[in-house]
């Protein structure tokens, strides 16, 4: 049996020729209508192909219930998964895993799960083909930094004997379609288990920061959770990246993110709080898409403030989380996302409009070199 709720991005018309953002994405009333995570799981961009186990997809999930006597495995890729409003209880094959905003969790390719949810609940999926997602090499950092394993955590073993004399759907997406199966029994029947390929999760309250301390920017890599690599060195099919609180104190620097564009893909999203460099506009539960060599930075609220800011020792983006899904791949957005979603932002280029030239070039700054 194939079930369709599910908007592959061949269906949508490429938009990288522009910048896009989305208002929060709207959850389904509970007292209108029951939506579980599969019914409630909808694409809204994507790269690469399914088929050869190349590329990624972007997903976002709105339900308000639970699956019932239902689970789900995913033959295509890794699912990383970003809970933004609602915690999520997750039944799976090696054990339960409590995933609440502000964690993440993993569940690798062909993983049997059930959703469990106690609310209207939102979030993100970044979905790899053909790689798993690993800690980032850490280079000149050394042997501790960023997210250290030891914070990671898996299952513990546990298991249900249970009948299901009105049946038990399997449901697998495979090439980008959802296909079903019943049983009559629970398939989290796994006694015991051993090896290291599991699911797992990872609060990101326990990264550990690195900055620049004395000027200028160091590149938003150093922000990296988990990456899945591409065969070529020094780009990713696709990064998890996070803007945790932290400590600004760069002395003649633009401290928000610079303006830029760039040959990565770069999605964005926000659990909680407020994004620095955009404070209006962008919200939790939204986020921003911006296509490879389009150029974007902070919004004219956001540049005049920085300008004009003294650059004294300050605490950045505390009570935020925002996060980056980026990649090498140049993103396809599905029909979903361009219209069936109704959460577009049209108004979203107006935030640059207003921002001005300062250029002065008969200038010199007579406290230091220009």
């Amino acid at each position: 049996m194939q079930l369709t709720p599910f908007h592959q991005g061949q269906k949508g018309k490429h938009s990288g020729w522009k910048n896009l953002r989305w208002k929060p994405f709207e959850i389904p009333k509970a007292s209108q209508k029951q939506v579980d995570f599969v019914k409630g799981l909808h694409t809204l961009c994507g790269a690469g192909d399914i088929r050869s186990n190349n590329g990624l997809a972007i997903h976002i999930f709105l339900c308000n219930t639970s699956m019932e006597n239902k689970c789900i495995y995913n033959s295509d890729g890794d699912f990383l998964i970003v809970p933004q409003k609602g915690k999520l209880l997750i039944y799976t094959e090696f054990g339960k895993m409590l995933v609440k905003p502000n964690e993440i969790c993993v569940i690798q390719r062909g993983m049997r799960f059930s959703i469990d949810v106690f609310e209207e609940t939102r979030g993100y999926i970044l979905e790899v083909y053909g790689v798993h997602f690993e800690l980032p090499d850490l280079g000149p950092i050394g042997a501790n930094g960023l997210a250290n394993p030891r914070d990671f955590l898996i299952p513990v073993a546990w298991y249900e004997d249970r009948q299901v004399p009105g049946g038990y759907t399997v449901i697998n997406k495979y090439q980008g379609k959802l296909f079903a199966a019943r049983q009559y029994f629970s398939p989290f029947n796994v006694v015991a288990w051993h090896g290291n390929y599991t699911p797992y999760k990872y609060n990101l309250e326990n990264f550990m920061v690195i900055n620049s301390v004395a000027f200028d920017h160091a590149d938003p890599s150093i922000f990296t959770v988990l990456t899945a690599k591409s065969v070529r060195p020094g780009v990713a099919i696709a990064d998890f990246v996070i803007f945790p609180p932290r400590w600004g104190v760069t002395e003649k620097t633009f401290r928000p993110p610079y303006y830029h564009r760039n040959c990565m893909s770069e999605f964005m999203g926000l659990i909680k709080g407020h994004y620095e460099a955009k404070q209006g506009g962008f919200l939790p539960g939204g986020g921003s898409l911006h296509g490879a060599m389009t150029p974007h930075g902070p919004d004219a609220d956001c540049f005049e403030r920085a300008s004009k800011a003294k650059l004294a020792p300050e605490r950045i983006a505390d009570g935020t989380m925002a996060f980056m899904f980026e990649s090498s791949l140049s993103l396809v957005v599905t029909e979903w996302g361009l219209k069936i979603s109704s959460c577009l932002d049209g108004n979203y280029y107006k935030c640059w409009e207003p921002l001005k030239s300062h250029f002065t070039p008969n200038s010199k700054n007579p406290t230091g070199p220009n």
